[in-house]
């Protein structure tokens, strides 16, 4: 591949934060750093890409331009070195270990608040008052109960289907109802939306779990915390214990940038499809068994070495064994480079349920095992092998009851106000475009078509 491009500049060093952290409204183009420039020089033209920096010195090259100066378009497959927005929502150093939600470090959301809290923080901006946070506490509440033709559409589904497919279904079915709050872009419609599918969201998701046992829902309870609340639809009946960790669980889950399902909430939502369409294509994004699908692959991990007979250790052995293909699941992330920060605080979760709920399960103990040869194992620790969110989050579901196929569907209730946090942010941003990514294309030149006799 030859190089027709050469850089002439170098980005500025970092300078000094002009911004307020934690701001309700998302950066526009105009207000990051700019005024640095990388000039590149591409088949002799000379061009100047503009520096835009962050506020925590993250810095990118404007490259808006280039395709009408060049021809040129960059290609990066997986949209890896490419930042698609300017947010203010998430902040995330993998080196460091660092996860902020609007400059808030995860530790002390975990510890200080609630799933609610934290989703206002993360739609809003600022933490609430306590009267902030109560109104908004009623007004998802007030809206948890499902329109009762969405109940026969779910009785409808096969008990068979997975429910995964069933949430994004009754999701996207629950555009449908609400015609005062399906504009987008309209503030107003937005906010209401916001609300009721973070009120309905648990609903329908216990109902989808019910379904696929063949029983009947159970109605919300306004008396209820909201993570406790879903138990109760989920199983009749609620650990108070139990519920405060799965809160911890939703708040950790809550928001993690630019993923593959955020993104595709955003680039479904710049086209002014509503909330409801557009979190259900979040939803089969997550589906996918390479992204939401990972805390599933630690309990069938667990269940592999369980029923093998051998127990963990000729398994992590395979593990050493580059040529065996046998991995580790629940262990290293794509981003964190040192350890996951969530796992940290969801270690002390786990240890703190399976304490409470005094279960006996092989497979909890294999974990157990596999959780203490990564903690001290040198081959482990060298290449950064540690436990993260998923190994731990996959351990606290199956003590508490939920089925490996319902994983997902928990990291969804997680992951939705992060969700509605972007797709908010977008519809703010005046510089929003529709999203169309470009390509290089690699099939065949022009041809001669053959009439179908002469082939």
């Amino acid at each position: 591949m030859g190089t027709r491009g050469v850089v002439r500049g170098q980005a500025p060093d970092a300078l000094q934060n002009r911004g307020a952290t934690g701001v309700a409204a998302p950066p526009r183009e105009h207000e990051g750093n700019m005024g640095h420039e990388v000039h590149i020089n591409i088949d002799g033209q000379d061009l100047s890409l503009p520096v835009v920096e962050g506020s925590e010195h993250e810095k990118a090259l404007d490259i808006g331009k280039l395709r009408a100066q060049t021809g040129y378009i960059t290609l990066d497959p997986g949209y890896v070195n490419t930042g698609a927005c300017q947010s203010s929502i998430c902040f995330i150093d993998g080196e460091k270990g660092i996860l902020r939600y609007r400059g808030y470090p995860i530790e002390e959301i975990a510890d200080q608040a609630c799933f609610l809290e934290t989703a206002y923080l993360l739609l809003y901006g600022e933490l609430p008052t306590q009267s902030q946070l109560d109104g908004f506490r009623v007004s998802v509440k007030e809206r948890a109960e499902v329109p009762s033709a969405l109940g026969k559409l779910c009785e409808a589904v096969s008990s068979d289907a997975h429910p995964m497919s069933v949430l994004a279904s009754m999701v996207n079915a629950l555009s449908s109802y609400g015609r005062d709050w399906r504009k987008p872009t309209v503030e107003e419609q937005r906010e209401k939306a916001i609300r009721d599918l973070l009120g309905k969201l648990p609903t329908v998701a216990a109902m989808a779990f019910r379904r696929s046992r063949g029983l009947d829902p159970i109605a919300p309870r306004a008396d209820l915390p909201y993570a406790a609340n879903f138990l109760n639809m989920m199983f009749g009946e609620v650990n108070l214990k139990v519920a405060e960790a799965l809160d911890k669980i939703l708040i950790l889950h809550a928001d993690h940038e630019q993923n593959c399902s955020t993104s595709t909430v955003r680039i479904v939502g710049s086209s002014e499809a509503n909330l409801y369409a557009s979190i259900a294509a979040g939803i089969c994004a997550l589906w996918g068994p390479l992204h939401g699908g990972a805390n599933q692959r630690v309990i069938e991990m667990l269940e592999t070495i369980h029923n093998s007979g051998d127990g963990p250790d000729p398994f992590v052995d395979k593990v050493k064994d580059k040529t065996s293909g046998v991995r580790l699941m629940g262990f290293g992330h794509r981003v964190y480079k040192n350890f996951d920060p969530r796992a940290k605080i969801l270690k002390k979760a786990c240890d703190e349920v399976l304490a409470t709920l005094g279960i006996e399960d092989p497979l909890l103990d294999i974990a157990k095992s596999l959780e203490k040869t990564a903690l001290e194992d040198e081959y482990f620790i060298s290449r950064q092998l540690y436990p993260n969110v998923d190994f731990y989050s996959g351990i606290i579901y199956r003590a508490i009851g939920i089925p490996t196929n319902m994983f997902t569907v928990m990291f969804a209730l997680g992951r939705l106000p992060g969700w509605m946090a972007h797709w908010r942010e977008l519809h703010e941003d005046p510089a929003r475009r529709i999203g169309r990514p470009r390509q290089i294309y690699t099939g065949p030149t022009q041809r001669k078509m053959t009439p179908i006799g002469q082939r």
